[in-house]
């Protein structure tokens, strides 16, 4: 179990009927509504399904609602869809999508600001400045390559390595400080808890083809050995370079081993023990903290990173306000009372995911203190990658999975030329409007 409120395949059909069905605006129309004109009133909302933000929402929606009897909020549940992606382009299409969404993956943006259905949030006057001030220089990764913000940066799911401690000491492992840090110890150690018997497999991420994947094998150790470089920028992709390759011989290594399965597995591979380690946000921390013996280690580098210097992927949902609503000037509103401190200690106290929110564990020392578990995932949080804001977004991504699939879990073809090869359409691909 990797995430349980994860994109899915269809995005990539949603992304490309975008463009052909966009209602409200086309490629001279793409910048969206202007926040400064909206109206007063009562507002709709979708949020997550994900038990716990939906707790949240219900009540801040009260919260908000007993203040403000002028302008209520209606809120629910996405509704159900092959992904939430596709749900939200299809409300964009037929008009009717709601003031705000709870749950706006930054990989969607771009075709849903191609598609018309996005408020520039810099279009109010204290626009950039609270997205700043809130997120810091985190935000600068959710600026559209105009120059405006489409989204506001709301949660993160930081990922880190989780390791099974009963699997490290079986294997004769220090499971209080597992060698873990550079890639010869991590392989080290994988050869160590399976050739032990401890563990059938060190690692199993997801070996299949959705375009999602690489975030959770490439991409947070790419974002670690280049210390925060995203996989496309400046138009032009980043990984096809020697801190590319290294993280892409480092997995090839593990799958040509055995140390991880090219199968899917269908379950969960690390609450079912059939792995040893997993790379997951601090989401885990409540779905496998009563089952299983865990601690969580930052993803490793070539050569060690100290894990207060050590980037990974964000793994976030961000809030959308979409050109549909009417009551615009509202629900910017209501988008900053929902991202208030005091709505962000909530979120984090309900739901253990991160508040893109400048020195987090300053801001809540308390709960920190409180759950000690949560602490590294909240540093962690102040040093994570996006996935880049740029035109086709999916399908950027979809080519490299394709690439990877083939060179690292597969070992078909060259690994360098499969790379640049990947990179060179990618180039393409970045540089369209």
């Amino acid at each position: 179990m990797q995430r349980r409120t994860r994109v899915t395949a269809a995005v990539l059909t949603a992304a490309g009927l975008f463009v052909v069905t966009a209602c409200g605006g086309d490629d001279e129309t793409s910048s969206g509504g202007d926040g400064d004109s909206g109206g007063r009133g009562d507002i709709t909302i979708w949020y997550s399904n994900n038990e716990s933000e939906v707790a949240w929402g219900e009540q801040m929606v009260e919260a908000w609602n007993a203040e403000n009897p002028d302008e209520q909020i209606e809120a629910q549940e996405i509704p159900a869809g092959a992904s939430s992606e596709e749900v939200i382009g299809a409300a964009i299409t037929a008009g009717n999508a709601p003031c705000l969404i709870f749950n706006t993956a930054p990989v969607a943006v771009p075709d849903f600001e191609r598609q018309g259905g996005l408020v520039s949030l810099s279009s109010f006057d204290d626009g950039d400045s609270y997205v700043e001030e809130r997120s810091g220089d985190i935000a600068e990764q959710y600026r559209s390559p105009d120059g405006e913000y489409f989204q506001l940066p709301w949660k993160s799911n930081p990922v880190m390595i989780f390791y099974n401690k009963a699997m490290f000491t079986a294997a004769g492992l220090d499971p209080e400080n597992p060698p873990l840090g550079t890639y010869d110890e991590f392989l080290e150690t994988a050869r160590t808890l399976v050739s032990s018997g401890a563990a059938p497999r060190a690692i199993w991420p997801a070996p299949t083809s959705e375009f999602f994947q690489n975030w959770f094998d490439f991409y947070p150790l790419y974002a670690a050995e280049t210390g925060g470089t995203p996989l496309v920028e400046d138009g032009a992709a980043t990984f096809a370079d020697d801190a590319g390759t290294s993280v892409a011989e480092f997995w090839k290594t593990l799958y040509d081993e055995g140390l991880a399965s090219r199968e899917t597995y269908q379950g969960d591979s690390f609450a079912d023990a059939q792995a040893a380690m997993a790379i997951v946000g601090p989401w885990a921390i409540s779905v496998y903290g009563e089952n299983i013996d865990w601690g969580a280690v930052p993803v490793p580098t070539s050569a060690g990173t100290a894990a207060d210097q050590t980037y990974t992927f964000s793994d976030a949902k961000n809030i959308g306000l979409y050109t549909a609503c009417e009551n615009q000037a509202t629900a910017w509103d209501v988008l900053k009372f929902a991202t208030s401190e005091e709505q962000d200690g909530l979120l984090l106290e309900m739901t253990g995911q991160m508040p893109m929110r400048q020195d987090l564990p300053g801001t809540y020392p308390d709960y920190f203190a409180a759950n000690p578990t949560y602490e590294a995932f909240g540093d962690q949080a102040a040093r994570t990658v996006e996935v880049p804001n740029i035109p086709n977004s999916v399908a950027v991504w979809q080519t490299l999975r394709d690439a990877w699939s083939q060179s690292v879990i597969f070992g078909e073809g060259d690994l360098q030329e499969s790379l640049q090869g990947a990179a060179d359409e990618i180039d393409g691909l970045a540089g369209q409007s």
